[in-house]
């Protein structure tokens, strides 16, 4: 294939937990970007959170996937082209009917979370607001974290499809971390959507990601390539695995066709 858009989850796959990028990853996304290749950042991230990594690549502009894939936005400046938002309200209670402890954290595109308690360090950024769970899920929102450090992936892998969730997306973390989307929204639904907007088909994207929010979109890319250390179900549903982020996956992915 000769790719016309490539599409890049970005922890894991572009930077580790430190926002590091090594120089190789970062010389192979530039290059595709100067071939002229549409470079699409499809990220659970916020908005806000994505810019950092835009200005470390050198993206001059174009369009970002955010929010698994609730969020579009074109740049710079950052312009939200696009906002799908959900009623939270029966999936929060179910959730926390079986995990009463969990933390709470809502969207505020743009801006931050409003949450019903603090968050372990790091793990959201933004301008913070914290609530209580019913003005959290009084409104419709792009996107809602369900988090409990006390538990594992394992025990919301285990505990997701049992709650009888209905009308919404959901993705498991590699951490206790739930996110829960608009039904029907992923990171390839909102990719389709920019790709048919630049021109692109399907089978001319490249996409690359190491989460179970990723498997969407990789199924979707005419070549979805899996990290070496995504979880079994990611790799299963990629067209080709490559190497983990210390091992420059990413650049080595490209050079095979940039």
């Amino acid at each position: 294939m000769t790719p016309r858009l490539l599409a890049l989850d970005i922890d894991g796959t572009l930077v580790d937990a430190s926002d590091r990028i090594t120089p190789s990853v970062t010389a192979a996304v530039r290059r595709a970007r100067d071939l002229g290749v549409h470079v699409v950042l499809a990220t659970g991230r916020s908005t806000f959170g994505i810019e950092p990594i835009i200005a470390l690549l050198e993206l001059e502009g174009g369009h970002a996937v955010a929010s698994n894939g609730a969020v579009t936005f074109t740049y710079f400046p950052v312009e939200i082209t696009s906002a799908t938002t959900f009623d939270a309200a029966p999936a929060v209670r179910t959730v926390l009917a079986a995990v009463p402890e969990a933390l709470v954290a809502v969207e505020v595109v743009g801006r931050g979370y409003r949450s019903n308690a603090p968050f372990p360090q790091g793990e959201i950024t933004g301008e913070m607001w914290i609530e209580d769970v019913d003005e959290l899920i009084s409104e419709p929102v792009t996107r809602v974290i369900i988090r409990d450090p006390s538990s594992s992936a394992e025990d919301f892998l285990e505990l997701a499809p049992d709650l009888g969730l209905h009308g919404i997306n959901y993705f498991v973390g590699y951490t206790a971390w739930l996110d829960l989307a608009p039904e029907g929204v992923s990171k390839a639904s909102a990719l389709s959507k920019v790709a048919a907007e630049l021109g692109v088909v399907a089978a001319e994207v490249l996409a690359i990601g190491d989460g179970r929010n990723d498997l969407e979109m990789l199924a979707w890319a005419g070549r979805g390539v899996a990290m070496g250390q995504a979880p079994d179900e990611v790799k299963a549903a990629a067209d080709a695995v490559t190497g983990t982020w210390a091992e420059d996956g990413v650049a080595h992915e490209l050079g095979r066709w940039l």
